[in-house]
């Protein structure tokens, strides 16, 4: 059952005392969050309390707990870098009352990780990383690009929510499966581009779709140093932008990714040399772009978005 609401909330205190409590607004989710309220009228059980890291999870929460969660997202907004993001006051008061916490894990939101390390008695927590055997340092975080991480850590929080609401765990098991059914569409789409998609190459301006290019057999074709200065968020020297131009001129690249949410002169220097070269670029977002959208919808766009480019490459 949800845990009693006897929290100590050291950094919400601190930050109160440095006077910050003009970040928040009056006790709400500060601006960027969104929530999801759960109906107790329609829940058989009891009503769990869930904080959700990133916009990434938000609709899959929200989908499995139904009636049954109210589901904070604190990151909702694809505005915000969820890398560089601080919680502000009300966030933190968001954490302190949590039954369950959704992070990502492997390093991508270490601030959430933080927040519930504050909490005595500490939430419930469900980690995609957790969920999916990833390290939690090292690895690629952009895990729900990773078809078979997105279904375990949808068990996993199934899993939890059941765990404290047990009078509604038929409820929680009907939303599972409702949630599988309409997951069918992005499994579909992710088998039958598979079919086309093997042994063909990519080029990413950033490393945000890689879990999902390899689930799909697509080669890497970006230059190796330009990969690495853009997972450790520099600038590539210019000899790995010039390989990349050539790469993307010399036909070696069937499809360029291009990350929308991210601005500045080297990604749109990439996006002109493919379109020069007749390269197809397929636009991905590291998080959707409405705080409301639903995570099918948004994955299976792209997917469609990247069959239609690569019908017209040979």
């Amino acid at each position: 059952m949800p845990r009693a609401r006897t929290v100590v909330r050291p950094a919400v205190a601190l930050l109160a005392a440095l006077g910050l409590a003009a970040c928040g607004n009056g006790g709400e989710p500060d601006a960027g969050s969104t929530v999801a309220t759960g109906d107790p009228a329609a829940c058989p059980g009891e009503v769990v309390d869930v904080v959700v890291s990133v916009g990434q999870w938000g609709d899959v929460v929200r989908r499995l707990g139904g009636e049954c969660a109210t589901v904070t997202t604190i990151v909702a907004s694809g505005a915000v870098d969820p890398h560089d993001f601080e919680p502000g006051t009300a966030d933190l008061a968001a954490f302190s009352d949590a039954d369950l916490v959704v992070v990502n894990g492997a390093g991508y939101d270490a601030w959430a990780a933080d927040a519930v390390a504050t909490l005595d008695p500490a939430p419930a927590v469900v980690s995609a990383a957790d969920s999916a055997g990833v390290p939690d340092q090292g690895a690629d975080p952009h895990l729900w690009y990773a078809p078979d991480a997105v279904q375990a850590t949808a068990a996993a929080v199934t899993d939890e929510l059941a765990a404290l609401s047990p009078d509604a765990a038929d409820y929680l098991a009907a939303q599972a499966t409702a949630w599988q059914e309409d997951l069918q569409p992005y499994l579909a789409a992710v088998d039958t581009l598979r079919a086309t998609a093997t042994g063909r190459t990519f080029a990413a301006t950033e490393p945000v779709f890689d879990r999902m290019a390899a689930a799909l057999g697509l080669v890497d074709a970006t230059p190796e140093g330009y990969r690495r200065a853009s997972s450790n968020e520099s600038d590539p020297a210019p000899g790995d932008l010039t390989a990349f131009e050539a790469a993307l001129s010399g036909g070696s690249v069937d499809v360029l990714i291009y990350n929308t949410q991210t601005s500045g002169s080297v990604p749109e220097q990439l996006r002109a040399t493919a379109e020069q070269a007749g390269v197809p670029v397929v636009e991905v977002t590291e998080s959707p772009a409405d705080a409301d959208s639903s995570f099918v919808a948004w994955q299976v766009a792209q997917l469609s978005t990247l069959t239609d480019a690569l019908a017209v490459t040979p």
